[in-house]
């Protein structure tokens, strides 16, 4: 292995043999040339990685590159090791990095089928066949930056709910990329990338409005206008503050009479159990049963299926709008059985409970803030200050009349302000300092031109 200055003249005039042989640099130690038996002469730069791994990756080809610059390339591989880099593992991995097709299709198979329910996993994959991979499927997981999710957003700026979905399943790929030791630790690019701001809410079924509601609920029931099984699954809901789906897909196997509990073996959060109410009993034991069916609620048309959301999605409307009540989607049902729950005065985590959410933050964007109870806060803040100000007006020495202020009543000595800048500081004709006219205005307080003025005889 001799070891020459590696310069243009040297390394053409290297002629090639039977076997591999290389031509060692003595200016830069590890950067070399290999000359095959085919006569190629490939540029190489020898180095021993900080965990003891010794490589030698290649450079680049003679004529491709000229001897000053990979030398040049051999000194930043070098500069690198000695920052306790390896850049030959950085290329390679690089080079092994999965596109974002294969990455897609491993997250789909080793984690959102493992862990989300079927509603989930096809949104996931609705979402990557739109949107992602069209737009990123052949790049690799390396190559995708934020720029790339920036525009991805950008795209679906009309709809802002379905930016924010494409968001949040970007950005659970990447984190799972980091842990798979696909991308390095914190380097997720969707980091600091805000959502969209959602214009929509749910709004609060009223006081008045409930009330109008279960009326008609009530003529409803007596006089057959709708189905009981709709009716019931209504009144189930605000009663248990659950969702449509816990409603819907209840079975009789889940209610235990006996303990008066209900327990939900598979609902959008898991397992959880609720305590029956006296009311919610006292409709389930009067609750009529379809022979054979399992559901509570089952389907109308096919007793051995639960109500499906369309049914029951227009029944409740069809019930909003006999009642005179303006439309509002299911969900606000549980938003108004939440603010329910928040202002009855119970303990946040007894209402998170009933519920069956697990964070403060969830639960606290289902309590609506009813008019009547900060309505009733402002007069009790209003009072207070009258209370305050009234004992502050009257709090005077005994044998003295209380001092009271008037619009014409001024705090300033009478000797202090002159006719002049009294009718000019009068209601209706005040003017700022500034543009005051004349040699007895108003000064600004603090003025030079307050100060008493010194007797120079003195």
């Amino acid at each position: 292995m001799p070891k020459i200055k590696l310069t243009l003249t040297a390394v053409k005039s290297a002629q090639a043999e039977k076997r591999v042989y290389e031509l060692r640099d003595i200016e830069v130690p590890g950067f070399l040339v290999k000359v095959t038996p085919t006569g190629r002469k490939i540029f190489m730069v020898a180095y021993v990685a900080s965990n003891g791994v010794r490589r030698k990756p290649a450079l680049g080809r003679f004529g491709e590159l000229t001897v000053e610059q990979a030398r040049e390339l051999a000194k930043d591989w070098l500069a690198d090791v000695r920052k306790g880099k390896d850049p030959s593992a950085s290329r390679n991995a690089e080079r092994q990095s999965p596109t974002m097709r294969e990455f897609f299709a491993r997250f789909m198979t080793e984690y959102s089928e493992a862990r989300n329910k079927p509603s989930t996993i096809r949104n996931n994959r609705g979402i990557a066949r739109t949107h992602i991979l069209p737009a990123l499927g052949d790049m690799k997981v390396l190559e995708v930056t934020r720029t790339d999710v920036v525009t991805l957003m950008t795209k679906r700026a009309v709809r802002p709910t379905s930016a924010n979905h494409l968001l949040c399943l970007l950005r659970k790929m990447f984190n799972m990329a980091e842990l798979w030791e696909l991308r390095p630790d914190g380097s997720n690019p969707c980091r600091h990338v805000q959502k969209y701001p959602q214009k929509g809410s749910t709004r609060l079924i009223v006081d008045s409005e409930l009330k109008r509601l279960y009326e008609y609920l009530d003529r409803a029931d007596a006089e057959g206008l709708e189905h009981p099984f709709l009716t019931l699954a209504i009144r189930l809901q605000f009663e248990f503050a659950a969702r449509m789906s816990e409603i819907t897909n209840l079975e009789w196997s889940w209610i235990d009479f006996k303990d008066r509990r209900v327990v939900w073996p598979d609902s959008k959060t898991g397992n959880i159990s609720k305590p029956i109410s006296t009311e919610a009993f006292r409709l389930l034991e009067n609750a009529p049963r379809s022979k054979g069916s399992p559901y509570v609620c089952p389907s109308i048309f096919d007793p051995m299926q639960s109500m499906s959301k369309h049914t029951y999605a227009l029944g409740w409307a069809r019930v909003l709008e006999r009642a005179g009540v303006p439309h509002i989607g299911t969900h606000g049902i549980r938003h108004r059985a939440a603010t329910d729950i928040a202002n009855s005065g119970i303990p946040i985590n007894v209402g998170m409970k009933l519920t069956a959410h697990k964070t403060v933050t969830m639960f606290m964007r289902y309590v609506h803030t009813e008019d009547e109870p900060v309505r009733a806060a402002a007069e009790t803040i209003a009072n207070r200050r009258l209370r305050l100000t009234s004992a502050s007006i009257d709090h005077h020495s005994p044998g003295e009349p209380p001092i009271r202020l008037s619009a014409t009543t001024s705090a300033v000595p009478e000797a202090k302000v002159s006719s002049c800048a009294a009718s000019r500081s009068a209601v209706g004709s005040y003017r700022p300092f500034r543009h005051r006219k004349g040699e007895n205005r108003n000064l600004p307080p603090g003025s030079k031109r307050l100060l008493p003025e010194v007797d120079d005889a003195s």
